[in-house]
């Protein structure tokens, strides 16, 4: 159960605003291609897969943990994760409110909102 006070803020650009600014209201904002309808993560203008322009959907905020790793030099030991969400995308994230040996490949989870040092509101996930 990580303490997300000490998380550096992140900071927006032009690019990644309007998913700050969503996750600011507790909503996951994903890019979706124009051409190709790809979603992806993480946010930017242009789709990876075919470099067509790209506009902002809404995520579940649902998935589950592909795989992750448990930082046990950490006070207190926390977990990173990639959780791949139901849209198909896999995002680098930390799984949070459980026990680190609790998590598992596989394992359903949410997305929740844990603030950094400034306050500003980071998505992570919980069990499902």
């Amino acid at each position: 159960m990580s303490n997300t006070n000490n998380l550096p803020s992140p900071k927006a650009t032009a690019d990644t605003g309007p998913f700050w600014a969503a996750a600011a209201q507790g909503k996951l904002l994903l890019r979706r291609c124009r051409e190709c309808s790809q979603v992806h993560y993480y946010p930017r203008p242009n789709c990876p897969f075919c470099s067509g322009e790209t506009d902002w959907v809404d995520s579940a905020g649902k998935g589950e943990v592909y795989t992750f790793s448990v930082m046990q030099r950490a006070d207190p030991p926390y977990v990173m994760a990639y959780v791949r969400l139901d849209e198909g995308v896999a995002m680098m994230t930390n799984i949070v409110d459980c026990d680190p040996s609790a998590v598992a490949i596989g394992m359903k989870v949410k997305a929740v909102y844990r603030p950094t040092g400034d306050g500003t509101l980071v998505p992570m996930f919980a069990p499902a």
